[in-house]
């Protein structure tokens, strides 16, 4: 059993626009199972002793470059339950263009070197499909997105 600690993810999204923000970095693990090592991804990081709310909004804020206002708990999940401890909670929260407060791409203290993506909604939905995002916690994101818009009818 590998015990890494918790961890919180987030998908930013605009409904007037139909965006979602998804950020692309170099992930080893994915590299040395034989694939480019580049994913697409949903923000997320760590809780390192903070609520999942409280790492949330600075972890969307480092990574994307948006402070994120109401954010909305989805649920959690054990990821990987036969060998690894860490839940991750899940959130949504909209953005709007001026919610903008810097360029984002993680922290360079952290070894962080990651791209911003605004993606039309359908666009990243296509790529789920085609295999461009791989990211399972993006993955149930950008699903339970699409599933609340059949819903709500937008």
């Amino acid at each position: 059993v590998y015990d890494r600690g918790n961890g919180a993810t987030i998908l930013l999204y605009n409904r007037e626009q139909r965006t979602v923000l998804l950020i692309r970095q170099f992930r080893m693990p994915t590299f040395v199972n034989d694939y480019h090592g580049y994913l697409i991804e949903a923000a997320a990081g760590l809780l390192d002793n903070a609520s999942p709310e409280e790492r949330i909004r600075l972890e969307a804020e480092e990574e994307t470059g948006y402070r994120v206002g109401h954010v909305e708990k989805i649920y959690a999940a054990f990821m990987s339950p036969g060998s690894v401890t860490e839940r991750i909670h899940f959130f949504m929260g909209e953005y709007q263009p001026g919610d903008r407060v810097g360029s984002g791409g993680g922290l360079e203290e952290e070894g962080e070197d990651i791209e911003v993506l605004e993606l039309g909604f359908d666009e990243a939905l296509a790529m789920v499909q085609n295999g461009e995002i791989v990211d399972g916690k993006t993955i149930m994101l950008l699903q339970h997105l699409e599933l609340r818009m059949l819903k709500e009818g937008w």
